[in-house]
């Protein structure tokens, strides 16, 4: 299989990531789904285990290549960063970052950074008033802290594609229909169904 892909699926709470990644997963032949959480330690000790975590998740992928598997990841070290950025860690995680981006950027697939947003912030509200939702300890499923994220996933989104010209960075926003947004994801992807 030609040109194996890497896709990363990034955005805030209540975007809408599980639908999409469990689309493409079930859509696009030789796909495997990871969906990764992150360390829930938010102390100075907490950012050694998630360099080792993900240091790990990177070797992985590279020996992953050639290998006619396409990899979708729900979250990666993109989350780590961007829960740093936003101060909900007491450490900053920008230098293993950008180790782990450059890595990433050398390797033989082709590449697609994708950050779901909401157009219409107050969907998040609405998307997040599930019952049943489970509480993530560093921080809330609320609007506000949804909307803050998007804006920082979005901000870092223009850093990748300005860095990396190898990385499809690409910005979906998920307020659509969904069958809008799955015809806008396959063109973008370039794939034959199933």
């Amino acid at each position: 299989m030609a040109n194996s892909k890497i896709i990363i699926l990034e955005g805030p709470q209540g975007v809408g990531k599980t639908t999409i990644t469990d689309y493409i997963r079930n859509a696009i032949p030789y796909t495997n789904l990871y969906r990764l959480s992150g360390t829930a330690d938010t102390t100075k000790t907490g950012k050694e285990k998630a360099k080792i975590m993900y240091e790990d998740l990177v070797d992985y992928i590279e020996k992953l290549q050639n290998k006619s598997v396409n990899l979708l990841f729900d979250r990666t070290f993109f989350t780590e960063e961007i829960y740093c950025r936003l101060g909900f860690k007491e450490y900053t995680f920008t230098d293993v970052y950008n180790k782990l981006l450059d890595r990433l950027a050398k390797m033989d697939f082709d590449i697609y950074y994708i950050t779901l947003y909401l157009s219409d912030e107050n969907e998040f509200a609405k998307r997040l008033d599930r019952e049943g939702k489970a509480k993530v300890k560093y921080t809330e499923f609320n609007k506000q802290s949804s909307v803050n994220q998007q804006n920082e996933y979005l901000k870092l989104a223009d850093e990748i594609k300005e860095k990396y010209k190898n990385i499809n960075v690409i910005k979906i926003d998920n307020c659509r229909d969904l069958n809008e947004v799955k015809k806008e994801i396959k063109e973008l992807l370039d794939w034959k169904e199933k």
